[in-house]
C-alpha cells in the first residue's frame, strides 16, 4: 500500500555528486594513473584534466544514495533527497536531474571555500568494470545546520549514505538526521556503502548500528569488515544478536536477507550481457527500500531489489533505460 497524501516513501541522505561517464575503450583510465575497478580520491585542480580526458560523456545525479533514490522515483515512488551542492553548473545539472524525476529536494548550498559541486569521473571498460576519479568537493562539506527536518518528518524510511561518515561535521549532521528520524518514527536505514569506509569508521557504524539503525544494506566484504569476521555465516550471527533487519548483496549470487526466521537466499535476476555494474547496489537499495515503504515483506523486498538491479546492469549508466515501474507490474512486484 502506497504512503498516504503528502507522505515520502523515502528520504536519503548522502554525498550529492554529478556522476560524469564515459565508455572508456581505449583505457584511458591508465594513462590518468588510475586503478582500475578502484575508486582514486582527485583535487579540484585536476577536475579539468579528468573531465578533458573522457571525450563523450553522459552527466547524471548521482552518489550512492542519490543514484537508489532516483531509482525509487523510476517504481513510481514519492521520495526525497538531502545533501549539499555549490552554485556553479555542475550544481544545476544535479538538481535540475533530480527535480525532474518528482524528487523532493532540500540542498544546502556550499559557502566560499567549501569546493565545487562534486563529482564522479566513472571509465567504463569493455569488461562492465568502473574505474572512478572522485572529488568530494561541497558534497562532503554537509553540517549540521544543513539538516532540516521537512522531509524526513513526512518520510516512511530515512536512508543514511556511509560514505558521509568521512568529516567530522557530517557525522554530526548525520545525528541530527537519525534523531529527526527517530522523533517522526521514520525508520532509519544506512548503507555501509564501501569496504574502505567502514575500515575508517567501525566504531562509528558499529554505534550506529546497535543503537539506532532499523535496516542494514551492505555487500559481503562490507558486512565482513564491519564484524572483522572471516564468513558471511559469521557477520549474520553478530547480526541475529543485534535483532537486525539486513540484507547482503553478493552480486550474480543474489542477496541474502537475515529475517526472523532466518536466512533467506534471494536469487539475481538472470542477464544476458552486463554492460556495466555502476549503481547495481544503488538500484538494489531502491526496490529493497520502496518495498518495505509499501509493507512488502524483507524477502518479497529483495526481489523487487533484485529487478532494479537486474535491469541497471544491462546497459550504461545508473538511472533505468525501461520502465522500472511496469517491469516490477508485470513481475508481480508492485
Amino acid at each position: 500500500m502506497k504512503p498516504g497524501p503528502n507522505r515520502l516513501a523515502v528520504t536519503g541522505i548522502g554525498n550529492a555528486m554529478l556522476d560524469i561517464i564515459s565508455q572508456d575503450t581505449r583505457e584511458v583510465y591508465r594513462d590518468l594513473g588510475l586503478v582500475k575497478a578502484a575508486m582514486s580520491l582527485i583535487s579540484e585542480d585536476q577536475l579539468a584534466t579528468f573531465y578533458n580526458a573522457m571525450g563523450t560523456t553522459m552527466q547524471m545525479s548521482g552518489g550512492s544514495v542519490a543514484n537508489s533514490i532516483a531509482g525509487v522515483a523510476a517504481l513510481g515512488g514519492t521520495c526525497g533527497y538531502i545533501g549539499k551542492v555549490a552554485d556553479d553548473d555542475f550544481g544545476r545539472i544535479f538538481t535540475h536531474d533530480l527535480q525532474s524525476m518528482g524528487v523532493e529536494l532540500d540542498l544546502a548550498i556550499a559557502l566560499a571555500g567549501e569546493g565545487a559541486t562534486g563529482r564522479c569521473h566513472v571509465f567504463i571498460t569493455n569488461d562492465a568494470q568502473r574505474t572512478m576519479a572522485t572529488y568530494l568537493g561541497a558534497s562532503n562539506q554537509l553540517r549540521v545546520s544543513d539538516v532540516h527536518e521537512t522531509l524526513i518528518a513526512r518520510s516512511e524510511i530515512t536512508y543514511v549514505e556511509g560514505y558521509l561518515f568521512d568529516l567530522a561535521p557530517a557525522k554530526e549532521a548525520i545525528r541530527k538526521v537519525v534523531n529527526f528520524a527517530h522523533v517522526h518514527d521514520s525508520m532509519v536505514a544506512l548503507s555501509l556503502s564501501d569496504m574502505f569506509c567502514v575500515d575508517r569508521h567501525r566504531r562509528d557504524f558499529l554505534d550506529l548500528v546497535t543503537t539506532d539503525v532499523d535496516v542494514l544494506l551492505a555487500n559481503e566484504t562490507e558486512i565482513r569488515s564491519l564484524f572483522q569476521v572471516d564468513s558471511l555465516e559469521a557477520a549474520f550471527a553478530n547480526l541475529e544478536e543485534l535483532g537486525l533487519l539486513a540484507v547482503v548483496t553478493r552480486g550474480p549470487l543474489g542477496a541474502d536477507v537475515l529475517t526472523v526466521s532466518g536466512v533467506v537466499t534471494v536469487p539475481a535476476l538472470e542477464v544476458e550481457h552486463a554492460i556495466d555494474q555502476n549503481g547495481a547496489g544503488d538500484l538494489f537499495a531502491s526496490g529493497f527500500l520502496y518495498g518495505l515503504a509499501l509493507g512488502a515483506d524483507p524477502v518479497e523486498s529483495a526481489e523487487l531489489g533484485s529487478l532494479c538491479a537486474g535491469e541497471i546492469i544491462s546497459h550504461l549508466g545508473a538511472r533505468p533505460e525501461n520502465d522500472l515501474e511496469l517491469l516490477a507490474i508485470e513481475a508481480g512486484l508492485l
